[in-house]
């Protein structure tokens, strides 16, 4: 079956919405004959509120665009991922925790070439911070939350050679989710993870971008 476009899946939306709407101004004009419209009327009200406040972009209230932007980093310099998401349902989704489902959803249906496309496109720990080079502000910020952008020259030098260690053994870059840890935690891991097969760090690598994602999406803004 082919898939909708974005006009017949906001159609779809709005019929639905519809449909609802005139169901519930049924059941409420029933139950202002019994005394209760005044309850009705603050259980939706309230339910408008909150749906419109937590769940903005989901009610087609932004331009696709605007909806790319705000999720083009959740998984690191990967547009492809919000763009896809864009092809599905998305007026099915009520929590972050159902969009974060999503989003994973679409990167374990990838290839595995564009899992490996996925994970070189993370930065290596500590290195670009030092070398002030081009982050996602939420790569900055977990980064410097583990303290990442205060190394010693001696932690600098121990994180350094255990990432060109990795990288030569496994050809793409460690990564962990950092947020919640400090340096030695994660040089511990790394010296770790080092010693393991290149199909178990590439898995690993999977889960690890799907926590950071799943973090990042708890901190979305919008």
């Amino acid at each position: 079956m082919p898939r909708k476009s974005a006009t017949e899946v906001k159609i779809d939306f709005l019929v639905k919405e519809v449909k609802e709407l005139r169901n519930e101004t049924k059941y409420l004009r029933a139950d202002i004959n019994k005394g209760k419209g005044a309850i009705w009327v603050l259980i939706i009200i309230s339910g408008i509120i909150m749906y419109n406040k937590t769940f903005k972009f989901l009610s087609k209230k932004m331009e696709r665009e605007e909806i790319i932007d705000l999720l083009k980093s959740v998984y690191e310099h990967s547009k492809w991922v919000p763009e896809r998401l864009l092809n599905e349902n998305i007026s099915e989704i009520q929590t972050k925790e159902e969009l974060q489902l999503m989003m994973k959803k679409i990167v374990d249906d990838s290839s595995e070439t564009e899992k490996l496309i996925l994970i070189n496109a993370h930065p290596e720990l500590g290195k670009k911070l030092q070398k002030k080079e081009k982050l996602t502000k939420f790569s900055e910020d977990e980064q410097k939350s583990a303290g990442l952008d205060q190394c010693s020259d001696e932690e600098f030098k121990i994180l350094t050679n255990l990432n060109n260690e990795y990288r030569l053994k496994f050809k793409f870059p460690f990564i962990i989710a950092v947020k919640g840890l400090n340096k030695n935690q994660i040089i511990d891991n790394m010296q770790k993870r080092v010693n393991n097969s290149k199909t178990k760090e590439f898995e690993t690598a999977i889960s690890e971008i799907h926590k950071i994602a799943e973090l990042r999406i708890k901190d979305l803004t919008y």
